[in-house]
């Protein structure tokens, strides 16, 4: 087991992945950081954007989240997300609609706190939409 890193992925709804892999990239909010096994300790927030998950040479799973944390140890990296989904599953038809109404809700914004979620909105809603175009780079 020493060659694999046990990864989870969790958010509010349930637990996503739960299974020992050769690497993990995560979108880190000062960029993209790769976790391979004896990885030394790491809590880092996460962007919006893609997991890839490898194993077997290959990426076996790419997975759009919406912001986070993660937590890295030499054994693990355990990703706790406000909000995936896997790739496969991104409808560019919805997020074209919630891209329209965060900027609606950004243009309506009166305060200060409602600009802030409006445009965070904003910003997961475009990095959505990225995913759902482009994919992952990996």
């Amino acid at each position: 087991m020493a060659d694999k890193t046990q990864f989870e992925l969790v958010s509010p709804e349930r637990l996503l992945i739960s299974k020992a892999v050769d690497m993990v990239v995560v979108p880190g909010t000062e960029g993209d950081f790769g976790v391979l096994p004896d990885h030394a300790p790491l809590i880092s927030s996460v962007r919006p954007g893609v997991i890839a998950v490898f194993d077997g040479g290959q990426v076996t799973d790419r997975i759009f989240v919406a912001g986070g944390f993660a937590e890295v140890t030499g054994e693990r990296c355990t990703v706790l997300a406000e909000q995936a989904i896997p790739l496969a599953e991104l409808d560019r038809g919805r997020i074209e609609g919630e891209l329209k109404d965060a900027r609606d809700d950004l243009t309506d914004a009166k305060t200060d706190t409602d600009r802030a979620a409006a445009e965070r909105a904003v910003a997961v809603a475009e990095a959505k939409m990225v995913a759902a175009t482009e994919g992952s780079p990996y």
